[in-house]
């Protein structure tokens, strides 16, 4: 379609619903297997068009979980703007089949009210966010870290009332550990506004979520599970395999670094590759099948910088189950 035109969307978007989603923990939602995240690629310092032509696409193929943070960028809070502008101009007559989630925790302006847990910081962060994104309401409203200083029942009071108020549909958590996630599980369901998911990153060469066993809490009490950095920021792709390119997050070195890439990773990189290829499948659509086999995985978020790579990683909802133990 002509970017400049009206978007219209693709009247075919839900034809293979049932392969495309996963019911999330025990709730109402049905939430895409791949899902798309604005972590990077969305923010002040990239192309507006490419964000739009990226959505587009996602939606088209029945994406229709859109995840942000009040710090997605660069700079904080673009990603939110980006949104917004997308609401506008796009997405305004499909805002009731959107699922979009925003966080806040980590740093987002000066001073002390600017991060973390408090009840100050999360109400006037997703006031922030619902301006930045032209919403009244998100559907999904995470906690993004575990805040060790400020009180459990104030967080978590905080969520529960932004709820009430009708700020946002569901509450999640990000990152928290194990025994803070189940506080935080009987605190909310005793004040009826249950737990719909938590966030953690779960990939093959970080499996903390399972290994700590908030995987099995997650699905042993109908809370969905929703895996960032699903790919290790590239890692898990080939675009590694054979040396560090130029343009690519590590020769960047700022999330990932060039002395991570050691030879005993790039050995077991290969390995998986060469498993994925006997599979007819890239080592990234392999990944993501894995994470989406574990038991209790509602979904998986990708980011995108450009609709080939989103088409990529989408074949992984067709994929056979991958089983590693390397």
């Amino acid at each position: 379609m002509d970017l400049k035109g009206i978007y219209t969307a693709d009247t075919r978007r839900y034809d293979d619903s049932q392969a495309l989603y996963n019911r999330c923990g025990k709730s109402g939602i049905l939430l895409p297997k791949v899902s798309l995240g604005f972590w990077h690629n969305f923010g002040g310092n990239d192309s507006y068009e490419r964000s739009r032509k990226i959505t587009h696409f996602a939606f088209d193929h029945g994406i229709n979980h859109f995840d942000l943070a009040n710090n997605y960028g660069p700079p904080y809070g673009s990603a939110e703007e980006t949104m917004g502008s997308l609401i506008k101009d796009d997405f305004r007559p499909y805002r009731d089949e959107l699922f979009i989630s925003t966080k806040a925790g980590y740093d987002m302006w000066e001073g002390p009210y600017g991060n973390w847990g408090s009840r100050k910081y999360l109400t006037a962060s997703l006031d922030q966010s619902l301006k930045r994104m032209n919403l009244e309401y998100v559907d999904l409203f995470y906690s993004h870290r575990y805040d060790p200083d400020t009180p459990l029942e104030e967080t978590l009071q905080a969520m529960a009332d932004i709820v009430k108020q009708g700020k946002a549909l569901y509450l999640g958590l990000s990152r928290w550990p194990l025994e803070a996630l189940k506080f935080a599980d009987k605190y909310l369901r005793e004040r009826d506004v249950p737990l719909l998911i938590y966030q953690g990153r779960l990939n093959l060469l970080d499996r903390s979520p399972k290994e700590e066993g908030i995987l099995d809490y997650c699905a042993e009490h109908g809370i969905g599970f929703i895996s960032f950095s699903p790919l290790a920021q590239g890692l898990l792709t080939d675009r590694y395999l054979n040396g560090i390119p130029s343009d690519s997050r590590m020769a960047k070195e700022h999330f990932l670094k060039s002395k991570d890439l050691t030879p005993e990773l790039l050995k077991k990189l290969k390995a998986w590759n060469e498993q994925a290829g006997k599979r007819n499948e890239t080592l990234a659509e392999m990944a993501l099948s894995w994470i989406l086999s574990q038991k209790g995985v509602t979904s998986v978020l990708v980011g995108a910088s450009s609709t080939e790579q989103l088409e990529k990683n989408m074949k992984c909802v067709h994929a056979e189950p991958f089983s590693s133990e390397m």
